[in-house]
């Protein structure tokens, strides 16, 4: 037997740069697949807290228990940054999201060539000690009352694992699993959207149990999380094997390319493929659907208690609400926003496993065409005081929003192939960090104007929802207009036989790819499905739970 191969058929150590190196995680023949998917929502899940750090806003705003008001009241952003005798303002932290948003897009385009040669196992790595260091140090920038220094861990660093461990868990499924990519791809992202589902509870519990004298114990609390992030990470950095060169699902053979011309057989290069009209084309197309989807997941509980306000109690508009009655409003908007969190989550599994039915062409033309149809209806629901339509609409909205993130690196490894397609995907969530920017400053701003000419409150959406619907019709033209990538955009047998050896897999490894990961299920396959699946059953059980206030 080749010295290369081990009895098991993994790659010898010898000559192996460390145990994070791409050749020491390509699988052997007792390898099964299926335990890819629970390593990706194990990274997926963990950095999914994005979507539930607004948990943190208000409790970080009641720091310092002796400050001065008059005082701290002049304090501007820049003031605020390094002052320690004041409490900080809810604008001047939620500020943090946007920073590790754009930092996700920055870093996943700037290092999503490398992951493809480094490997998932290093790169997921490194995005646990970014993202669970990142909280640590935010965690001690809280407690020393330092925001530049939550800015730095939680938004900077945090950022660059928030980017590295998005696109790793992609690049290595598509890969896995070619003749299901949606439904990979999909499993993994789904954790993303489910990650708040499960985060944010355990951050609101942890911040009551280390509060001291009424003060929120924020900073033991992002501490905590980041460790508990990091080990979870890890291990699922650590459970990352790849395919060998060739490898393909026993009995799967590629799609004759008459039936689509849109999916290749071959491969485009990075640094070509960012170049081509379909790159720009797909990256307006997840701007726009992002870009109208943030703009309803920002808005959706106030939204949602400006529009109803004591209809949702069965009383009069005009009726002078009690604190008890405001109250319960505010419970039922908090039940949409956890039931909108499980439907971002389960609409990425459920239309990216539709894709691969459905092509994911014709699936984004759903997104928009349905979502155009949804946002423009929604005026007329709120108006008509029909809150349970009101629900129902958003909740489909928001499965799209998650939906589109969840096909879209199929859409890509479609058009551009396999080799390089989370270096390709990393580049395209510059379109996230946009979207991210664009979208909130766009819907405060329309929503301040409506107020400002005095709009009655239960209709300053109106004109927003409506602004967000042209977005989407944007989004449907480009999407119309993505072609087949022409010919000379392909590489060539000796690019791509190049871009292989950059990846340092041995031939003897290689041409075993059709015995590679044959293994059984096994108890381990089922400890690692309990490990994720348990947590994200518990998040489901939470949303429905807030989710039965609104009934």
């Amino acid at each position: 037997m080749d010295e290369a191969v081990k009895r098991d058929g993994e790659p010898s150590a010898r000559g192996a740069g460390s145990v994070l190196a791409r050749e020491n995680t390509i699988a052997g023949p007792r390898f099964n697949r299926w335990l890819v998917p629970p390593a990706a929502l194990a990274i997926h899940l963990c950095i999914g807290m994005a979507y539930g750090f607004s948990v943190f806003w208000l409790p970080m705003t009641k720091l310092v228990t002796e400050a001065n008001p008059a005082l701290c009241a002049q304090l501007g952003f820049f003031d605020q940054l390094f002052a320690t005798g004041c409490n900080w303002t809810v604008p001047a932290v939620n500020h943090i999201f946007e920073t590790f948003i754009a930092m996700l897009g920055i870093s996943a385009a700037i290092w999503g060539a490398w992951l493809e040669h480094a490997g998932p196992r290093k790169a997921g790595f490194i995005a646990a000690l970014c993202w669970g260091g990142g909280l640590v140090i935010g965690g001690i920038g809280v407690s020393i009352h330092q925001l530049w220094l939550v800015y730095l861990g939680a938004g900077v660093l945090g950022g660059i694992g928030q980017g590295l461990g998005y696109i790793t868990p992609v690049s290595t499924l598509i890969k896995w699993f070619p003749d299901r990519r949606g439904l990979a791809t999909g499993f993994a992202i789904m954790g993303y959207g489910g990650g708040a589902m499960i985060g944010a509870p355990i951050a609101v519990a942890l911040m009551q149990k280390f509060s001291q004298d009424g003060v929120p114990g924020v900073s033991t609390t992002l501490i905590v999380m980041g460790v508990i992030y990091f080990v979870a990470m890890s291990l699922g950095a650590f459970g990352f094997r790849v395919p060998p060169s060739g490898w393909r699902p026993l009995g799967w053979t590629p799609p004759a390319e008459s039936t689509n011309k849109l999916i290749t057989h071959r491969h485009v290069h990075l640094n070509r493929a960012w170049k081509t009209p379909q790159f720009w084309l797909i990256w307006v197309v997840l701007c726009m659907n992002v870009t109208a989807g943030i703009g309803v997941l920002s808005m959706a509980s106030p939204m949602f208690q400006d529009v109803f306000g004591g209809k949702l109690l069965g009383l009069d508009s005009a009726t002078v609400l009690s604190t008890e009655q405001k109250a319960a409003i505010a419970a039922s908007a908090a039940g949409l926003v956890g039931l909108i969190s499980l439907f971002n989550s389960l609409g990425r599994i459920f239309w990216a496993s539709m894709s691969d039915f459905l092509g994911r062409k014709k699936t984004y033309f759903i997104f928009f065409a349905l979502g155009i149809v949804l946002y423009c209806t929604l005026p007329s629901l709120g108006h008509a005081g029909l809150a349970g339509m009101f629900v129902i609409a958003v909740c489909v909205i928001l499965s799209m929003y998650g939906g589109g993130f969840a096909t879209v690196p199929a859409y890509l490894s479609d058009l551009f192939g396999t080799q390089m397609v989370g270096a390709i995907h990393g580049r395209l969530l510059t379109a996230w960090s946009a979207a991210g920017l664009i979208g909130p400053f766009l819907i405060a701003a329309v929503r301040q104007a409506q107020l400002d000419a005095g709009v009655a409150k239960n209709l300053v959406y109106d004109r927003t929802l409506y602004i967000l619907a042209i977005l989407l019709l944007v989004g449907m033209i480009c999407n119309l207009l993505v072609k087949p990538v022409k010919e000379s955009d392909l590489m060539t047998d000796a690019e791509l036989a190049h871009e292989k050896s950059l990846q340092r897999e041995t031939a003897a490894v290689s041409a075993r790819a059709q015995d590679a990961a044959r293994g059984s299920f096994g108890v381990v396959g089922i400890v690692a499905w309990a490990l994720v699946g348990i947590p994200f059953l518990i998040g489901v059980w939470i949303a429905v739970g807030k989710a039965a206030a609104l009934f």
